[in-house]
């Protein structure tokens, strides 16, 4: 288990905070937990403000695989894999591998990118329709924390059951180190239910058993 950015290579939005504060309404984030087509393609108050396909991913496909060494027939899992990108990007840089995602929203499935969508599972992180010791990377960026402590605890321990003994886990969750960084991250927020300290994270990891690597997400 590590500490390690694997998505450094991903551009850098310009967030306006101080606007999104101000303007944000319990509307909005009714709006934007229905994870339909106003979050992902709708106004930037709902979410994205439009997810569309750039190539962002491909230098973080070819990373994790390159830091994982993983085989040209590995088996990966993307939990909220939203329209599929990142998958995408997996099976075109490891051409043989398997590619699985699990995602919520029935819109971002049927508007899944490169013929992404018979590859994505509709379900929950709570509980994944995989196998035990299945996959030798399982993912999940921004995704665990938009469910309550309990089923975030259940989820990680998900990803260890579908796992490989041997195999790769990778997560970033909403966090903070410094009270500037939770106001930040509070002001921006729409979708998450869990959020904490950094430290309070890693004891959660520990306590219930997750062994992988991690990283945070702060606005």
């Amino acid at each position: 288990m590590a500490e390690i950015n694997l998505l450094d290579t991903l551009p850098q939005p310009k967030r306006n905070l101080s606007k999104r504060a101000s303007m944000k309404t319990a509307e909005d984030v009714a709006i934007a937990k229905r994870y339909d087509k106003d979050f992902f393609d709708g106004e930037r108050k709902h979410g994205y403000g439009g997810y569309r396909y750039d190539g962002r991913w491909i230098p973080v496909a070819k990373r994790m695989i390159e830091h994982y060494t993983l085989p040209s027939s590995a088996r990966i899992l993307d939990i909220g894999c939203a329209k599929g990108f990142l998958m995408h990007d997996f099976k075109e840089t490891l051409p043989d591998c398997e590619v699985r995602g699990l995602e919520i929203s029935t819109y971002a499935k049927d508007m899944a990118h490169g013929a992404m969508g018979q590859f994505i599972d509709l379900g929950s992180c709570v509980s994944l329709p995989y196998d035990d010791d299945y996959f030798d990377l399982v993912i999940s960026i921004n995704t665990i924390h938009n469910v309550g402590l309990y089923d975030v605890q259940e989820s990680l321990r998900e990803i260890e059951r579908v796992a490989k003994v041997d195999g790769e886990k990778f997560i970033t969750v909403d966090a903070w180190h410094t009270d500037e960084e939770k106001q930040r991250l509070l002001d921006w927020v729409l979708t998450a239910e869990t959020y904490m300290s950094v430290e309070d994270w890693i004891k959660l990891f520990s306590e219930v058993g997750y062994s992988g690597d991690y990283w945070w997400f702060i606005p």
